[in-house]
């Protein structure tokens, strides 16, 4: 018979589960709890839950939030990171705060949409430029391509008024000469 604190940690996390876009699950056994408490509030600065998870729980909140595929994320002693919005952006926060100050948190798997990711995929996630970079890198792609253009469309019409400019130069100073 489940206890009523089992009921209600269910169905926090079915309600954690229900809005989040990516879930990584990490390995935090080996941490300390000041490295963990730092982790914890690093997350909560950027809008990330952090969950310390008893994986049977998790695995019944999956099923009543409809996303079984998050039952994959549970092996071992795991702490999952929810993220809302940009998906890249806990994989980065994840990653670059586990490299910076160097904590034994290992980055197991994870869950984007419906699909899983392995470590190596997160990892990957993390490390890609951020969408703000891509878009600033698309425009000046594209600003390129248009100056171009107008450079070349610009052209003909730069050659004939310099050579008008130069017949009109020719004549000015044919007749200054003739004079």
């Amino acid at each position: 018979m489940p206890t009523e604190a089992k009921i209600n940690a269910v169905e926090e996390l079915k309600k954690i589960i229900e809005g989040c876009s990516i879930a990584i699950a990490t390995d935090y056994s080996g941490s300390t709890v000041p490295d963990m408490n730092a982790f914890r509030a690093a997350l909560r600065t950027e809008g990330i839950k952090y969950r310390i998870v008893k994986n049977t729980l998790l695995r019944i909140a999956a099923d009543d939030a409809g996303r079984p595929e998050l039952k994959e994320l549970v092996d071992g002693p795991t702490g999952i990171a929810f993220g809302y919005g940009d998906e890249q952006l806990l994989a980065k926060t994840l990653f670059d705060f586990i490299k910076k100050n160097n904590i034994k948190v290992v980055l197991k798997t994870g869950v984007m949409g419906s699909n899983v990711l392995t470590s190596d995929d997160v990892v990957q996630l993390a490390t890609l430029p951020s969408k703000d970079e891509l878009i600033s890198k698309l425009i000046g792609q594209l600003q390129g391509q248009i100056t171009s253009l107008v450079f070349v469309l610009n052209a003909p019409i730069v050659n004939i008024v310099r050579i008008l400019d130069l017949i009109k130069n020719t004549e000015i100073t044919k007749d200054n000469t003739s004079e």
